[in-house]
């Protein structure tokens, strides 16, 4: 879907790769960690400028250290660490709310 969308509001190679690469991670954490949730994307204008802007939100059981979390190579669960801070550089906008026992929401944008 994410690689549809990217398509039609044409995004360069790279930049289809950047947020399709992202949101493949997200996606990943949101199954593993999160024990499932919902992704959800809109897409954005303002002005000239075209972008696509999506959502990550599980029920599971929260980032307990998130400034931990966001750092390259610690990882929950024996991965290698680049999940959350490599899909924060890919991206242009970055922001996650999450809570002990309340779940993880990560919302990212990309701007063409």
């Amino acid at each position: 879907m994410v690689r549809v969308l990217t398509q039609h509001i044409k995004f360069s190679i790279v930049d289809q790769t950047k947020m399709i690469t992202a949101a493949s991670e997200l996606a990943r954490n949101t199954l593993v960690h999160g024990g499932g949730g919902d992704m959800r994307w809109e897409l954005l204008e303002n002005g000239m400028k075209l972008g696509l802007r999506l959502y990550f939100e599980d029920q599971g059981k929260g980032i307990s250290d998130l400034n931990l979390a966001l750092k390259d190579g610690w990882t929950s669960g024996g991965g290698m660490g680049l999940g959350l801070p490599g899909s924060k550089r890919l991206v242009n906008e970055f922001d996650i709310r999450t809570a002990p026992g309340e779940g993880t929401c990560v919302t990212i944008a990309r701007w063409k």
